[in-house]
């Protein structure tokens, strides 16, 4: 059983980054400074109605507007992010312009200095230069000029942040806790070995790193993996970089209990094993990529003691895969010689040789392709220059993705690369001069919030980079454009309460992404655990047609700043956009719902939960005449919807008289679909009555076997 609680106690072209298509007017395009409001968060006094709302006078798109309600005065405000010398300002009128208005900036939305006051307007494009410091500048509309409200395509503000220190270099050294080396590397074993000997049980440690092995023969090594501790080959193929030994997870540091052997990675690796079976026991938050194994795959550790993982993507296993006591897992698009067993719940998609589906009898949930995937954009040498591959979407995809690698490279030069002494500030000129950005082995505090707001941006991490947001800030926004790729970071609640730790998209986002969607792979969120942390939302999904794919959104159950309401965090997971897919989604512990999916034609596989172990009793979650928030919640409002392969555990320790209603709460539609559904109570702590709304059996008391739903409705 997998009791964490418990187990504590036990002790290939290269191409230029494509720059956004719209025409700024010309004033405003000759000047040196940057377009801060862009993508920033825009509010206004009135809108005219839904589809004239504020965020469009600052999408960067003239074919949208914010119009006002019909009446003076009226006011449109953005809040550039941080502190700006402000030096331009463009308004590109529509028809209903304003006659007589101010514009004015203010460091905290509140006090406002005019910058400029226009009296006699005559709509069009206004240019105007002006001098002054702020996060937040508005357009206060005094008069109209027409019998219609204020009306602007476009609200443009230009200056620059940083306090000017001249444009952020791109490229340079990769930082000391990357380490690089090739097969003549003196006492390579050595590395690994000391490394190891540091991470192996610093679960909530500061150390960070990241091994890069340059191609070539790797013989007789052992790669044994800690804590924030991932191993990478540099090559553009799994195959060029062979290591005829071991790259090893194994929980001896915790009793042969590997369920909290989260947060490390392997990719892109081709692995003999010394004995014919590589071992990688893990728990969440560790994947598995672009990886080739000569023979086969143990994914419990040493005596077969508890595990409670996975994740596998574009890998291809020869021999044969054995979870022996993994509670579940997720593999996508790879092949297999061949799988052993299951526990709980194991789900395959475009997997070629999975066993056959067999949910009603056993643990496997089998689809024949993945419908949209995109592999995780890696860096890789090309001679002696780094580049960052950035592999193309696939749909209906079976099988990896190599040695063909559809896609295009990117030379380090486009990307800032983000040591140690980084600030917020820097990093956000970085991106707003068009970089994307590499986050090094590290722990990085953030005293305002990170905006990506150019399509297309890459933002990478290695060694499982680490942010925290400090006073209450966000960690991170992303603008509602084409193609973000968010991959292999950690977000860390900082002790003052963040509303979302991770934005994606402004809120009422509607456009169309299906073509070049954002992805967010191996991107973790904590809360806790490191020491007291708090998020009212950790990750919330705006856009439309996101592809989530892997990633473990932890409100902690162990470790230092664990309670109730001390690291108090309500949701995991809010989805408001359409046509979102989430494949391999670990969401666990948040004080209500861990899955909120409100937008239409979600699709998720594969879903794994445990509820809030410190539920002090059932009346703190008691909601509507409901005991217990769904761990996995479908929207009243939605029409259409699909899932597969999910499972909710409880185990709680605080109360064990609780007996949750339902793990999975849907609307009862025929757009409505869910596939293979099992709830379990561990070991007696607490009880669920049903799987799903008021159908499934209710749970075995101390028995530790799932209620099952094959399909509902």
């Amino acid at each position: 059983m997998r009791l964490r609680s418990l187990g504590v106690a036990l002790a290939a072209t290269a191409a230029l980054i494509t720059l956004p298509t719209t025409q700024l007017p010309a004033a405003a395009a000759a000047s040196a400074d940057t377009n801060l409001s862009q993508g920033r968060a825009a509010t206004s006094s009135s809108t005219e109605n839904a589809g004239t709302p504020a965020s469009a006078a600052v999408d960067g798109n003239t074919a949208t507007r914010w119009s006002s309600a019909f009446t003076d005065d009226q006011w449109l405000q953005v809040d550039l992010g941080a502190t700006a010398s402000i030096s331009q300002v463009v308004i590109n009128w529509e028809a209903a312009y304003g006659k007589d208005y101010k514009v004015q900036s203010s460091s905290d939305g509140s006090t406002w200095t005019d910058l400029r006051s226009v009296t006699g307007g005559d709509g069009g494009t206004d240019t105007l230069d002006v001098s002054g410091q702020g996060r937040y500048v508005r357009l206060l509309g005094i008069h109209r000029a027409t019998q219609w409200g204020y009306s602007t395509w476009e609200f443009q503000v230009f200056g620059t942040t940083g306090g000017g220190s001249g444009p952020v270099q791109g490229g340079g050294d990769l930082g000391p806790n990357v380490i690089v080396v090739d097969p003549s590397t003196p006492n390579l074993q050595q590395k690994f070995d000391q490394v190891f000997a540091q991470q192996e049980s610093a679960q909530f440690g500061s150390g960070r790193y990241q091994f890069l092995l340059k191609p070539g023969t790797y013989n007789g090594i052992n790669a044994q993996l800690g804590f924030y501790t991932s191993i990478s080959g540099l090559g553009l193929n799994p195959d060029d970089t062979q290591i005829n030994g071991d790259v090893t997870v194994d929980a001896g540091w915790f009793n042969g209990n590997a369920t909290q052997n989260f947060w490390r990675s392997a990719e892109n690796l081709a692995i003999r094993p010394s004995d014919g079976t590589d071992r990688w026991a893990v728990a969440q938050a560790a994947p598995f990529r672009r990886m080739h194994i000569q023979g086969g795959l143990n994914l419990a550790p040493n005596g077969y003691g508890w595990a409670s993982g996975g994740y596998i993507a574009d890998s291809r296993i020869d021999g044969t895969v054995g979870p022996y006591s993994q509670q579940q897992w997720y593999t996508r698009d790879s092949s297999v010689g061949g799988w052993t067993n299951g526990v709980w719940n194991m789900t395959f998609t475009g997997v070629q040789g999975a066993p056959a589906t067999n949910f009603d009898s056993g643990p496997y949930t089998t689809l024949d392709t993945t419908p949209v995937s995109r592999e995780k954009p890696f860096l890789y040498l090309d001679g002696s220059t780094y580049k960052v591959f950035v592999p193309s979407k696939r749909t209906n995809a079976r099988g990896v993705s190599w040695p063909a690698n559809a896609g295009t490279s990117l030379p380090l030069d486009r990307f800032y690369v983000v040591k140690a002494g980084a600030t917020a500030a820097t990093i956000n000129q970085a991106l707003a001069q068009g970089l994307n950005l590499l986050f090094t082995p590290g722990v990085y505090h953030l005293d305002q919030t990170i905006d990506v707001r150019r399509p297309d941006t890459v933002v990478l991490g290695l060694g499982l980079a680490t942010l925290v947001p400090d006073n209450g800030v966000d960690a991170m926004h992303v603008a509602d454009v084409d193609g973000v790729r968010l991959a292999g970071f950690l977000i860390d609640a900082g002790r003052a309460n963040s509303d979302t730790l991770l934005r994606i998209g402004e809120p009422g986002a509607s456009a169309d992404h299906s073509a070049d969607p954002t992805t967010m792979q191996d991107v973790f969120v904590r809360i806790g655990g490191a020491g007291p942390g708090l998020a009212t939302n950790s990750v919330v999904v705006n856009s439309d047609d996101v592809v989530i794919d892997h990633t473990w959104l932890w409100r902690a159950d162990h470790g230092d700043g664990v309670g109730w309401d001390t690291n108090r965090a309500d949701y995991g997971l809010k989805v408001n956009g359409d046509d979102v897919l989430a494949t391999g989604l670990f969401v666990e512990h948040f004080n209500k719902y861990d899955v909120l999916w409100s937008g239409e034609r979600g699709r998720t596989i594969f879903f794994q939960n445990e509820k809030a172990y410190d539920a002090p009793n059932a009346a703190a979650i008691t909601h509507d005449g409901i005991v217990g928030y769904a761990a996995y919640k479908v929207a009243d409002t939605v029409t259409q919807h699909e899932a597969w392969g999910l499972g909710s555990y409880c185990n709680y320790t605080s109360d064990p008289s609780i007996v949750q209603h339902h793990g999975f709460q849907v609307p009862v539609r025929s757009g409505i679909k869910m596939h293979d559904l099992l709830v379990i109570s561990l070991g007696g702590k607490g009880q669920y009555a049903h799987v799903v709304n008021d159908t499934g059996a209710p749970t075995s008391g101390t028995d530790t076997v799932p209620s099952k739903v094959t399909q509902f409705p």
